[in-house]
């Protein structure tokens, strides 16, 4: 990478200014998009310094990509070089929207791969590992790069596509895993199966489990009721977007802080409704320009994701683990189009999840967001552990727990065991019954 974990944060602004520069003049006039956003703008391709790329270029936002993609279909215009040149496709998930296709040359695919390889590298995974990838292989660029990436480490790679969630545990452990990779909902959903199927997961060899995908990672009761489920093992989160790549991954020193890969991307912090920066530990939309991937790039795009950055009263002092890097404190807070107000309350899932993982006894839940005489309403149905005890005493602490944190009384429904759907990729918990 183009600065190490002890760069000092004016090299580290110096490297992003060149790689900045380089990029925009890659752009110009071969990328159609952006040739005409900026065009339209008024915007010369000249750029001073970061601050004034901040002050002149204009936002990107997912919806302009879509309207592109759908105007010139299949791939729309952000494409700086020939078709030809391309060598992977792959899409986001669409569970925010409309799926955008992503193409990458080899050289950008080299980069995200190499970016992945620095979350490996900071949650101590090394070519002695035996790395077990707990999910299907689709078109999700994730599951792609951190593949190939294990790989470059010369980590063992253990595929668990195409299993059902027992053949994969006993993959797991039979394989000797050391480390693996799934989504914060597919390892509590492992941990539940190996229970039901009597496999004890402290027979394995696992010591460390990197989940993406959601915000679970970074939320304290939610971690640790990993720490219960699976005894021995460190959970390191990590997140990233198909149109990015891989942006952050945690702090070895402090568990719930993201560290932006600021080598690679060029970030920004401004409020949901505004353009500029905002100061240091207010909460905000995390932006992102790709500083490496000239093949299909994004300047200032808004990602949708809250997080607050870290107020460091030196900043040439390094985070306990010698890195300059934007700290994120709380990992993904949540995202700008998730929040739902009920009664003049902001719910955040990310809020609710961290509520509802306080409760051992809980196995699975569901939020339906209704609307009552034009008001949004909340309904919450649960599902008990099988060993829960008494499943009435659980629904009523939970109803209690959201009068306390929320100040809302929010219906509550215990349902049978198994009634609630199970995920191995992104969990959809929220419904909207409307």
């Amino acid at each position: 990478m183009a600065d190490g974990p002890h760069s000092d944060r004016a090299a580290l602004a110096r490297g992003q200014l060149e790689q900045l520069r380089s990029l925009v003049a890659e752009l110009f006039p071969a990328n159609g998009f952006y040739r005409r956003k900026l065009g339209a703008a008024g915007v010369t391709f000249d750029v001073a310094s970061l601050a004034d790329f901040s002050r002149r270029f204009p936002l990107t936002t997912k919806a302009e990509l879509v309207a592109d993609q759908q105007a010139f279909p299949p791939y729309g215009t952000n494409l700086t070089y020939p078709l030809n040149c391309y060598t992977r496709c792959h899409q986001t998930s669409g569970t925010s929207g409309v799926p955008l296709r992503w193409l990458d040359t080899p050289e950008n695919w080299d980069w995200l791969v190499e970016n992945w390889t620095e979350t490996y590298r900071a949650a101590g995974v090394t070519a002695a590992d035996r790395v077990y990838f707990a999910f299907s292989f689709g078109p999700f660029i994730g599951f792609w790069l951190a593949f190939e990436a294990a790989g470059r480490l010369g980590a063992m790679c253990l595929p668990g596509g195409g299993l059902g969630t027992p053949a994969r545990l006993r993959g797991i452990l039979e394989l000797g895993a050391t480390v693996l990779c799934c989504t914060p909902t597919y390892a509590l959903r492992l941990a539940e199966v190996a229970a039901a199927e009597h496999l004890d997961l402290r027979s394995g060899q696992l010591r460390t489990v990197i989940v993406a995908g959601e915000p679970g990672g970074s939320v304290p009761t939610t971690r640790a009721r990993f720490a219960a489920l699976w005894p021995g093992a460190r959970f390191f989160d990590h997140h990233g977007m198909t149109e990015v790549g891989p942006v952050t991954f945690e702090c070895p020193a402090r568990p719930g802080v993201l560290h932006v890969l600021e080598s690679a991307y060029y970030a920004e912090i401004i409020p949901p409704a505004g353009t500029q920066p905002i100061a240091p530990g207010e909460t905000g939309e995390l932006i992102l320009t790709t500083l490496g991937r000239t093949g299909s790039p994004l300047l200032r795009y808004r990602t949708g994701d809250l997080v607050r950055a870290e107020v460091r009263p030196d900043p040439a002092v390094p985070c306990a683990c010698g890195r300059h890097d934007l700290a994120l404190l709380g990992g993904i807070l949540g995202r700008t189009d998730d929040m739902v107000v009920v009664r003049g309350v902001n719910v955040y899932p990310a809020a609710v999840e961290a509520t509802l993982r306080a409760e051992s006894d809980l196995a699975e839940y569901r939020v339906t967001v209704a609307t009552v005489q034009a008001m949004a309403e909340l309904r919450l149905e649960l599902e008990a552990r099988p060993e829960c005890a008494d499943p009435a005493a659980l629904a009523e602490r939970i109803r209690q727990a959201f009068l306390t944190q929320f100040a809302l009384r929010v219906p509550v429904t215990l349902v049978p065991a198994g009634a609630l759907p199970r995920f191995e990729m992104k969990a959809r918990r929220w419904t909207r019954a409307d």
